[in-house]
């Protein structure tokens, strides 16, 4: 029977779930926003240090070197967004890369060449979803696998470098769309596009609600009829697609298709995606934190450059801050959960 307490306990309730969630989503932001800060950091003091380092030529040079590593940033997104993993995603854009630049070389045109190298990455990244989904092998098993198969199909392809010549592909990486002092090449605009289409995927739809559900409990999607397995497939088949994107656009940045390329770009595209504040758990980030991460990656490899220092330093620079970002991800779920209790 309905009593007068009813409807303000209601209101309590919704109150309090209104306020987990508002709980919930400020803690989500807090990693990115600290990537945020920690690049904000990282300009001023360079600015500081050099007195010439934010300059249109730097900072428009910063999103052109990393244009591919944006991209397989995004791909990484997806599979850690479901509490994946994907070891492949370096030897995928060195098998693309080289796949395309013999294509090219052989005289097929571009318009079948880039599909090629698309569908390449494609069927890696499906062959790993399979692994994972339908025969329950552990992602990182899975997509270690994955990378030995696609660096072993970049040697069969070619043992030594494939120069590029073709003027389709050239013109992305040589082309320059000036405003002023600053400059953005097809290859930058590629990258980003790429970025504003799986922001828009994963947060306008039901497909991106599905692979945040799937993150956050893989039981509880498949209790409320989510399509657990398709998504846990397709996320894999959206970061070998974004490593045969890569794979392009690394082609058209050196000018040649090298069967050695992506060695370690795998933990670098990681990387980027946990300072950019994805869990490793899944559930929880955003891919334009994932692009911070790489504007992160490589402004101190800029900084680097600039000290004249050894490139090394970076990965030492990023692994302290990987393992900062991983304990301050851990330090605020597990302060939001005491919250929500």
């Amino acid at each position: 029977m309905t009593t007068e307490l009813d409807t303000p306990a209601r209101t309590v309730l919704g109150l309090g779930a209104r306020y987990s969630t508002f709980l919930s989503r400020r803690a989500s932001l807090l990693p990115t926003f600290a990537a945020i800060a920690i690049l904000i950091i990282l300009l001023v003091s360079a600015q500081a240090q050099f007195g010439n380092f934010l300059t249109a030529r730097n900072m428009s040079a910063l999103l052109l070197d990393n244009a591919y590593l944006v991209v397989l940033a995004v791909g990484m997104t997806f599979v850690i967004l479901t509490g994946g993993i994907d070891l492949s995603v370096g030897s995928v854009m060195a098998f693309t890369g080289i796949l395309g630049a013999s294509l090219l070389s052989q005289g097929v045109p571009v318009v079948v060449a880039v599909p090629a190298m698309l569908i390449g990455g494609a069927v890696i990244g499906l062959l790993i979803g399979v692994l994972v989904q339908q025969f329950d092998v552990q992602p990182f098993i899975a997509s270690l696998a994955g990378l030995f198969l696609a660096r072993g199909l970049a040697f069969v392809v070619s043992l030594s470098s494939i120069k590029v010549e073709d003027p389709a592909v050239l013109w992305l990486q040589r082309t320059r769309f000036t405003v002023g002092d600053w400059y953005i090449t097809p290859t930058g605009v590629i990258a980003l596009a790429t970025v504003a289409l799986a922001v828009f995927v994963l947060h306008w739809t039901r497909f991106g609600r599905t692979v945040y559900a799937v993150g956050g409990g893989e039981q509880s999607a498949r209790l409320m009829g989510l399509k657990v397995a398709r998504t846990k497939v397709v996320v894999y088949v959206i970061s070998g697609v974004c490593g045969g994107l890569a794979g392009l656009l690394l082609t058209a940045y050196s000018g040649a298709g090298y069967p050695r390329n992506g060695i370690g770009t795998e933990l670098d595209a990681i990387a980027a995606v946990v300072i950019g504040g994805t869990l490793l758990t899944g559930g929880t980030g955003y891919v334009l934190g994932s692009l911070v991460g790489v504007l992160v990656y490589g402004t101190i490899k800029k900084i680097i450059s600039f000290m004249g220092a050894e490139q090394s330093w970076t990965q030492i620079i990023i692994g302290v801050l990987l393992l900062l970002f991983i304990v301050v991800q851990r330090a605020i779920v597990a302060r939001s959960t005491r919250r929500r209790r």
